[in-house]
């Protein structure tokens, strides 16, 4: 992936949208082309019970600023890998899976996904 450096986890994104100074000081350095995100975030984002004509727009807009990484076998197998060796919920497995198998570093505000992350370093 060209220049893609960066998977932004789902929080990162609501962090974004909602304004949130922790997730917009994560970021504030990056350039949002060079950010990723796995299908599964669009999916959480998105599919949020109650969202707004609104919020559904701001997400949409900030996911197309960025590229989408579909899941794949390959990071289905990891994500396999990953649960059997952690106790983490789904989603969480599947974008650090996809991190670790494009080689992106993990923006994330959660901080059991970041330290997990750091140790399968």
């Amino acid at each position: 992936m060209n220049g893609v450096k960066y998977l932004l986890d789902s929080n990162i994104i609501i962090g974004l949208v909602k304004a949130n100074p922790s997730a917009i000081a994560m970021i504030q350095n990056l350039e949002l082309c060079h950010c990723a995100y796995a299908s599964i975030t669009r999916m959480e984002l998105l599919g949020f019970f109650g969202i707004t004509k609104e919020e559904k727009s701001n997400i949409a807009q900030l996911l197309d600023k960025m590229i989408s990484i579909e899941l794949s076998r390959i990071v289905e197998e990891e994500v396999i890998i990953l649960r059997q060796q952690q106790k983490m919920k789904l989603p969480d497995a599947i974008i650090l899976a996809t991190a670790q198998v494009f080689q992106l570093g993990l923006i994330t505000l959660d901080k059991k996904l970041e330290k997990i992350s750091k140790e399968q370093l």
